[in-house]
């Protein structure tokens, strides 16, 4: 039984405008005015990377074919887009230890957990953030914090109308990676919407289990 907030926000999102709804929900949350939010949407198509000088991850950004957007999360750059399952938790943690780092492998354990479910043998891979399946990269994380209210959060390839753009950058800045998308590593029916049901208590276990850390 899940039992905190989850929304379905839609596809075909602008970025900057669901930045400006997760900012405000996470004011609401900062302020005691609302408990944690889960949401989950399809973006339209569009280029992010983190705040850094080295933005060499974009490649030639002025021939992008989609616009980009700099945003106050950690990482190099990566693409957005329709197929492609983003999920913005706006997550409290101060109760849950304080520990930016516990959390996004909380969030990496969630996905690893649903895409088992789709029978993929996902996984991480020492010293990279994100979920794998053998070299190929399926997931990407990328966390911005406030006062210890977490924003930002995922982005899984569900299917494969997701992956070409990826191939103008680097993404993350790992030089040769390989993208995939769930539907390329399942024998199973697999969409946006089934993946998000099956992702919800998922999230919901792995994160909450960072307020009882086991020895």
């Amino acid at each position: 039984m899940l039992t905190s907030k989850h929304q379905w926000l839609g596809s075909d999102l602008d970025y900057q405008e669901t930045w400006d709804f997760q900012l405000d929900h996470l004011a609401n949350v900062l302020e005691g005015n609302e408990a944690d939010r889960f949401f989950y949407l399809e973006h339209s198509p569009v280029y992010t990377i983190g705040r850094t000088r080295d933005q060499s991850s974009l490649r030639n950004p002025d021939s992008l074919p989609h616009p980009t957007v700099e945003v106050n999360r950690g990482g190099e750059g990566t693409y957005h887009g329709p197929g492609q399952l983003v999920g913005y938790p706006i997550i409290d943690l101060r109760p849950l230890g304080k520990d930016l780092h516990l959390y996004i492998r909380a969030l990496e354990e969630a996905l690893i957990l649903t895409c088992q479910e789709f029978e993929i043998n996902a996984h991480r891979r020492e010293g990279l953030t994100g979920v794998w399946v053998g070299k190929r990269k399926l997931a990407s994380i990328g966390v911005g914090v406030k006062k210890w209210i977490a924003m930002h959060g995922f982005a899984i390839n569900i299917t494969t109308q997701s992956l070409e753009a990826f191939s103008e950058i680097t993404p993350c800045g790992i030089d040769n990676v390989s993208m995939t998308c769930v539907a390329n590593e399942t024998p199973l029916p697999v969409n946006v919407s089934t993946f998000t049901e099956a992702l919800k208590p998922h999230l919901e276990n792995c994160i909450y289990a960072l307020a009882h850390p086991t020895a």
